[in-house]
């Protein structure tokens, strides 16, 4: 892509933005050298992780990139001999370090980012050297005591000869022997010794070096006699603990330089996922969206919008100030020409385009609907604003040729070309004639071209020469204003005397220009504003049309709403009439179940058994015939909304959603959060939903259909669950069920303690144990109970 090309279609300007939403040095780096993709494949794969990256705000926030540093001119100075670097770099190095293994971390296991996953497995987070620079250099720069043992033995030895040192001459300081002699009673230091200040009239009181004095001359700074000897000692030991602490730098910095390769790799890594966090930053900004990439070149943008018009004044990005615009360049049509007013939009509109395909090349979303589709022109020329040059003696029309004339040298099949004003800059007739010769070799050649213009020559060629069409900008013929929006089909208006009207010109000179103006321009100009009123018309009506289509829709959501909730209550009466029915028939049979257990104990027979077990059970069948038909269980859902019941056929039971994620549905289940595959699952048809209840609960039971010889007690407490056992136990005798199942979990053990302590004191139990470890293990419990 030619420099030019990215100069006039302010390429520079987007790439400058985006560098605003980096947070590395790296980062800003490699969005400053930002150029266009040549490969169709690295656009897919960037395009993808830029959408990976933005699933991923949504879930996790940004990636912890931020202690990543610019290592590149550490790195290169230790390519020299004998070279070592200072802490604060080997600081930078143990930071990048760090951002590298929170990096690998953040993306490690993300199924919706497996591209990003992959790139992410190339991070090195190099512990053992994290370790080494971290025991070694505090946070602050300074090399710590742990560094080494020899440094902390000397340091050591230097704090304890520096007290001695201290006390010594604090005791001079103090001694009656030298009263008046001492200016101020303080210890201080000068070239790294320790000196006391002497009174310039009483320096030969005090034996010792002179090493500084006071600017008055008044005060003398000594070294006494008596500590020479140790502050030569203690020069000896700075001396040493700076050469161990270079030793240690070396030291590290061969780490480091063994660690080159790597750190490169991190880095190059890093600034790469600093570019796609701030692609997706500034495409949700933009709201952007990532098009379609088609195989032929065609262009089909919906609602696009140019970035830089969503910029504000103080920076902000504000999509709504932006007009959306439909940009069209189909497979049967190779040249689009957009006419119209002045300010109205046609060299915004031709930008677009071009800046867009641009982007959509770099990988980067753009704003545009995602149901568009883009083409990637491996090249796009542009001739677009005033070429005019006093240096190179070139006219405004001698630099449009000199752009023409390359454009047609270097143009190709799947070339995007985009020319503004064309034909303008010197006689219409002629200017038109030599455009309408260009465009004709641009077709020949396989160009897919854009132009503007305000020729009428040009106009009506687009109308009469195949693969051409002709695009007007949309002009409001009662407020004069441009509504920036493109009417595909038919030729736009200059419109010039409308705006010389709404900006102020004279009528006189208003009627004048009117009279130059010939009849047929005068007519054809009066058709053509017909045209568009009539277009701008139907574009009125047709969108009255969608709002009246989408307030149908609206009602008959909200007629199915209340024939739903109808049934529902209709459901819920017939419901409520059966629970009833269904409590009665449970009164009898835990009364006949008593007698029967009477008679048991005391060995009576009770020959009327077998006909009071058969009456109870023929009353269960025909309470039936009552109830409301079943709510039939469906086929694995499409779509869920929370708050939906869904079965869940594993379990045997049912569940509601509480978010969806993906393919994924998070449930509640006895209190219990699970998390299965959409798949996996069952709907109910028609769809369920819980019911609320005062304050916003959620309805734990779920109805019954007929007796499941499987008891869910997960979640419950013990004064919970024991209830529920007994009616289990109850339900399983009258139905002469002969094993039963029993899932209590494992936590604490409690309530699969109370469970089988229960089990064990029933009379009806014939036995019971721990199931399998595939059937659960220790967390189920398999019952036999007696058959009647």
């Amino acid at each position: 892509m030619s420099e030019e090309t990215l100069r006039v279609l302010e390429y520079d300007k987007i790439v400058r933005l985006l560098a605003g939403h980096t947070v590395t040095e790296p980062g800003y780096a490699r969005v400053q050298a930002l150029q266009p993709l040549e490969d169709r494949h690295q656009v897919a794969d960037a395009l993808a992780e830029v959408a990976e990256m933005g699933t991923l705000f949504e879930d996790m926030g940004r990636p912890p990139l931020g202690g990543c540093r610019d290592l590149q001119p550490a790195l290169r100075h230790l390519h020299a001999d004998g070279s070592w670097l200072p802490a604060e770099d080997l600081l930078a190095v143990l930071s990048s370090l760090e951002a590298a293994g929170a990096c690998r971390t953040y993306f490690d296991g993300k199924q919706a980012a497996p591209l990003l996953g992959e790139q992410a497995e190339g991070l090195v987070a190099c512990n053992g050297l994290q370790r080494e620079i971290r025991d070694s250099i505090g946070q602050h720069g300074e090399i710590l005591d742990s560094a080494s043992f020899e440094l902390g033995d000397l340091r050591q030895s230097a704090r304890q000869l520096r007290g001695r040192i201290r006390r010594k001459l604090e005791d001079m300081l103090h001694a009656e022997a030298f009263s008046g002699v001492f200016q101020d009673s303080i210890v201080t230091e000068r070239n790294g010794r320790y000196v006391v200040p002497v009174r310039a009239d009483h320096r030969g009181r005090i034996k010792g070096l002179i090493h500084d004095e006071s600017a008055s001359g008044q005060t003398l700074f000594m070294e006494p006699n008596s500590v020479l000897e140790w502050n030569n000692e203690l020069q000896a030991l700075n001396r040493a603990e700076q050469r161990e602490e270079e030793r240690i730098l070396r030291r590290l910095s061969a780490r480091v330089r063994e660690q080159r390769m790597v750190l490169e790799q991190n880095q190059a890594l890093l600034a790469r996922f600093d570019l796609r966090a701030a692609a997706a930053r500034f495409g949700k900004l933009c709201g952007a969206a990532i098009p379609q990439l088609a195989d032929q070149p065609v262009i089909d943008l919906r609602g696009a919008r140019h970035p830089l018009l969503m910029v504000t004044a103080d920076g902000r990005v504000d999509p709504a100030i932006a007009v959306p615009v439909d940009l069209k360049l189909g497979r049967d049509r190779q040249v689009l020409v957009i006419s119209g007013p002045n300010t109205g939009g046609k060299s915004v509109a031709l930008k677009t385009i071009g800046l867009l395909v641009l982007m959509v090349r770099s990988g980067l979303p753009i704003p545009c609907l995602s149901d568009s589709c883009i083409f990637l022109f491996p090249s796009v020329q542009a001739d677009i604003g005033d070429e005019q040059s006093i240096e190179q003696h070139l006219s405004t029309f001698s630099g449009h040729l000199t752009r023409l004339r390359r454009i047609i040298e270097e143009a190709g099949p799947e070339t995007l070309v985009l020319l503004d004003e064309l034909g303008t800059g010197t006689d219409p007739a002629e200017g038109g004639a030599l455009a309408m010769a260009v465009l004709d070799h641009l077709r020949a050649t396989g160009v897919r071209t854009v132009a503007t213009t305000h020729l009428n020559l040009i106009k009506g060629y687009a109308a009469t020469q195949a693969g051409v069409e002709n695009a007007a900008v949309e002009f409001d013929p009662r407020t004069l204003q441009p509504t920036y929006r493109l009417n595909y089909g038919i030729p736009g208006a200059s419109q010039a005397f409308a705006i010389a009207r709404r900006l102020g010109m004279p009528t006189e000179v208003m009627q004048r220009a009117e009279n130059y103006l010939g009849d047929g321009e005068k007519a054809g100009l009066e058709l053509m504003e017909q045209i568009n009123a009539r277009q701008h018309a139907l574009e009125q009506e047709l969108s009255e049309a969608r709002k009246l289509r989408e307030r149908a829709a609206q009602e008959r959501a909200r007629r199915k709403k209340l024939l739903d909730e109808f049934e529902a209550q209709r459901q819920g009466l017939l419901e409520k009439a059966r629970r009833k029915g269904d409590q009665l028939v449970r009164d009898a049979e835990r009364k006949i179940k008593e007698l029967l257990r009477q008679a048991r104990e005391t060995g009576q027979q009770v020959p009327e058994q077998a006909k009071l077990v058969s009456e109870v059970r023929e009353l269960r069948q025909d309470l039936p015939k009552g109830q409301p038909v079943r709510q039939s269980r469906g086929r694995a859902p499409k779509t869920v909304k929370v708050g939906e019941l869904l079965r869940i056929p594993t379990l045997r039971a049912d569940g509601e959603v509480v978010r969806v994620q993906g393919n994924d549905v998070e449930m509640t289940v006895h209190g219990k959060k699970l998390r299965l595959p959409m798949a996996s699952l069952e709907a109910y048809r028609p769809r369920r939903f819980a019911s609320r209840k005062a304050g916003g609960a959620v309805r734990g039971k779920v109805q019954r259909e007929g007796f499941n010889p499987r008891l869910m007690l997960v979640g419950k407490r013990v004064d919970e669950a024991l209830p529920l056992l007994e009616r289990f136990l109850d339900d399983a005798l009258l139905q002469n069920a002969g094993e039963l199942e029993i899932v209590h979990g494992t936590g604490e053990g409690i309530l699969r303690k109370v469970v089988r302590e229960f089990l064990a004191e029933h009379r009806e139990v014939a036995g019971f144990h721990a199931a399998a470890i595939g059937q659960g293990g220790d967390n189920v419990t398999l019952v036999q109970v007696r058959k009647l």
